[in-house]
């Protein structure tokens, strides 16, 4: 398994394997290029400024880059920390959070010291397996102090997502609560206030839900059949719903092109007499069909934008494209979801995705290999 990164890299995030010297000098990474030494089973976890690798196949070692990280083969990550035997990370831009077999420990990125900022004891060893950050055993690691958060136990939460100031919850029995701020929609509520305990979105309710993905102002969540649902702010797109900036954006374009041609015809173009619906917040939870042909295996949100994978092994993306991270090496942002072409003209199966802000990262095999043997099983 190889992962590839695209999207914003000012900071040398994303650790590209060879630069030419004008990639060098870019804050940006257009086309999807493999991670140096991400060979293998690995899992990729992404800030604003830095991301966090743990390999699986080797001595469980977490390792850092971009912001005050060194990124050589001598020494890559925070030396003071010893990740050795680490089953699961996260990071924010101010704490990188580790689990252990034993114990869980939050990082202050900013500080010297030499203990973490918080920690706690897994005493019963049969917890450690259900570990998957940022749930921990009572609560979850939030992004900021205060670092530990509790949960009620009723919700026997599965999986947690955190977006820029909302949480969204899943259920062991696939149910999916929300929390935080509303403003643009996120929570899925059908309003725009925010909620201070978890709520079930109501909307859902009925239908199982196995996976849940938090944007910066958008969530999304994917059904047991395979379905996605979306909701939340789509500025720019990251909904996959018709987006009014982008496609004002786009007929400002056309026109500027086609102007010559107006004024040398003295007419202009005529009035759509169907107006199209434009969708700025999606307050409740909308389908969203990917793929017509196939389910969705996985998803991820960045700040703007959403990336999914589908169970043949495609990489769709849509969204906010600024820094290229929507991978169709370009800088345009997309309001429908776009297949990633890198992928199959490199004969990649795409098997996970994950998103920074903005940027991405994703996981492929070689079809050959695929043809040999199952699909990497993803990490948890």
């Amino acid at each position: 398994m190889r992962w590839f990164g695209f999207g914003f890299n000012a900071f040398a995030q994303i650790c590209v394997q060879e630069k030419s010297d004008k990639e060098e000098s870019s804050s940006a990474v257009r086309v999807p290029t493999q991670l140096k030494n991400h060979v293998g089973r690995s899992k990729i976890r992404a800030s604003w400024s830095r991301t966090a690798s743990l390999f699986l196949d080797e001595d469980r070692r977490v390792r850092l880059a971009g912001f005050s990280a060194s990124i050589s083969s001598e020494s890559w990550g925070p030396a003071m920390v010893d990740t050795r035997g680490c089953e699961d990370a996260v990071i924010s831009e101010t704490h990188l959070t580790l689990a252990f077999p034993d114990r869980i420990e939050s990082w202050d990125l900013q500080s010297k010291d030499e203990s973490p900022s918080w920690s706690t004891e897994i005493v019963n060893r049969s917890q450690s397996s259900d570990v998957h950050l940022p749930l921990v055993p009572g609560g979850y690691v939030a992004s900021e102090p205060p670092i530990f958060r509790p949960l009620p136990s009723h919700l026997q939460a599965k999986s947690l997502a955190l977006g820029g100031g909302h949480a969204i919850l899943l259920t062991a029995a696939g149910a999916v609560y929300s929390w935080g701020q509303g403003s643009h929609g996120q929570l899925g509520h059908g309003g725009l206030i925010p909620e201070e305990e978890p709520r079930t979105v109501e909307a859902l309710w009925g239908m199982s839900m196995r996976s849940v993905a938090a944007g910066g102002w958008h969530s999304v969540c994917i059904g047991d059949g395979g379905d996605l649902y979306v909701w939340g702010w789509n500025e720019s797109g990251q909904l996959g719903l018709p987006s009014r900036g982008l496609r004002k954006t786009s007929q400002q374009k056309s026109d500027q092109q086609a102007g010559g041609l107006w004024d040398s015809v003295g007419t202009c173009p005529a009035e759509d007499p169907h107006e199209e619906v434009f969708i700025s917040i999606q307050a409740f939870p909308a389908l969203v069909d990917v793929s017509p042909t196939c389910e969705i295996r996985t998803v991820s949100c960045g700040s703007r934008h959403t990336a999914a994978v589908t169970t043949t092994g495609c990489l769709y993306t849509w969204g906010w494209g600024e820094y290229g991270q929507l991978g169709h090496q370009t800088t345009a942002s997309l309001d429908e979801p776009q297949c990633v072409e890198f992928f199959r003209n490199e004969n990649l199966h795409v098997v996970d995705v994950v998103c920074g802000p903005w940027n991405t990262f994703a996981a492929a095999v070689e079809k050959e290999v695929l043809a040999l043997k199952n699909v990497p099983e993803l990490p948890q």
